[in-house]
């Protein structure tokens, strides 16, 4: 975990080999959240961003270094004073170069909070 502390994984499931869900609980008292921003908490699009990256290397068993992002579509803000605990549905598909392939939705509730495609290299 590249964030100390950042979030806990609650559960992560594979539903088909390929497909996994994941629930995190952001911890709503950590460092990152003092400046972005006070008062009014919002989780930076980069740290889950980086929390995808995390529980794919989990899911695959192996680290990864991400080679590109595309449609990347924060969609709602999630304060994890409201909303700490968060629902991530991975899609990933081991293509025929060896990269690995993410689709990503996450949610609060049922909000859709962000979208990502990503590909990710063994590291």
């Amino acid at each position: 975990m590249l964030l100390k502390d950042f979030y806990t994984i609650k559960s992560f499931e594979s539903t088909d080999g390929q497909k996994y869900v994941a629930t995190i609980m952001l911890n709503k008292d950590h460092d990152v959240f003092k400046g972005h921003f006070p008062g009014n908490p919002v989780t930076p699009g980069v740290c889950m961003m980086q929390i995808i990256k995390e529980l794919t290397q989990q899911a695959v068993n192996t680290p990864l270094i991400m080679i590109s992002a595309s449609n990347i579509k924060f969609m709602a803000l999630i304060n994890p004073e409201i909303n700490p605990l968060l629902r991530l549905e991975l899609d990933i598909v081991t293509a025929d170069d060896a990269t690995i392939k993410v689709k990503n939705t996450s949610y609060f509730d049922e909000t859709v909070a962000l979208k990502l495609s990503c590909i990710y290299r063994k590291n």
